[in-house]
């Protein structure tokens, strides 16, 4: 159904998905909400941290919050949807994590789970979303795998200064969880504070060991890298800005995201193409 059909909708949806790009969030939770019923309910599965984006406009009560993770997928015609590898459950991994933002399992979030579970494997959480920690924690390990450039995974994987950029970043991130006074749960089976730590030799010599074995299941297109190429506007001001925002905030330094947003600008507007020249690009501006 196109946006413009809607007005022939006569039958109010009892609960509603929001999937739409970070930056479409705020009119499309506006536009949908007249077509749910006064007491149903909206789940957002999103990339980066909309969470207080519609709830502010909901009322948290009205909000569902779930993470998708490494779900490995993409939409490059209407109506076909790709997905990278195996699905989650094949090897032991819950992609679907569904939470009330309140906290406490109910009965619409377990309904939610199970709906999900019939894609990939989902549970329902009592603590996913308390204090926001868990749902930073996804924006943190998500913006790891949006390249600059926008490479395969793989690519990423096997390059040094790639390996060094992706470090700190999620190094950056924790760093600015913790001034925040999040709960910030494991990035990527990795406490905050180790991650927090990786100036230290040791500390980085062992991240970068376990980011060379992590480039992703497959040699996947991460979700901007997909913008990049289908000439789509990015989220890098929704995940890395929002990481720079909240560290001017917080008196938190955080140069590799200030270089990436500079740099992911440049293929937004169309003044930089793709090549692994960009990546000597992040690291001057970092220097």
């Amino acid at each position: 159904m196109h946006l413009t059909d809607a007005q022939g909708i006569t039958e109010l949806f009892d609960y509603a998905f929001i999937t739409v790009k970070s930056y479409d969030t705020e009119w499309a939770t506006h536009f949908i909400r007249r077509y749910v019923k006064p007491d149903g309910f909206f789940v957002s599965i999103q990339n980066c941290w909309n969470d207080p984006v519609i709830g502010g406009i909901l009322g948290n009560d009205k909000e569902i919050g779930c993470i998708a993770s490494h779900i490995e997928v993409a939409l490059w015609e209407p109506g076909h949807v790709n997905r990278g590898g195996e699905p989650g459950r094949d090897h032991g991994h819950t992609v679907f994590r569904v939470a009330e933002l309140s906290g406490p399992v109910t009965p619409r979030s377990q309904m939610i789970a199970d709906k999900l579970n019939l894609i990939d494997a989902a549970y329902t959480s009592d603590n996913l979303l308390v204090n926001d920690g868990p749902s930073y924690v996804k924006m943190v390990w998500g913006m790891l795998f949006q390249p600059c450039p926008p490479w395969d995974l793989k690519i990423w994987q096997n390059n040094i200064d790639c390996r060094r950029i992706r470090i700190n970043l999620a190094k950056e991130g924790a760093k600015v969880g913790i001034a925040q006074g999040l709960k910030v749960v494991e990035i990527g089976g990795k406490s905050a504070e180790f991650w927090a730590d990786a100036d230290k030799g040791d500390v980085f010599e062992e991240l970068d060991d376990y980011m060379a074995s992590r480039g992703g299941s497959v040699n996947w297109l991460a979700s901007m890298a997909q913008d990049v190429h289908k000439g789509r506007h990015s989220e890098i001001d929704f995940m890395n800005g929002l990481i720079s925002q909240k560290g001017r905030e917080f008196g938190v330094p955080t140069p590799y995201n200030d270089a990436v947003i500079e740099a992911m600008h440049g293929f937004d507007n169309g003044s930089v193409k793709p090549d692994p020249s960009n990546v000597d690009r992040v690291m001057r501006l970092i220097a």
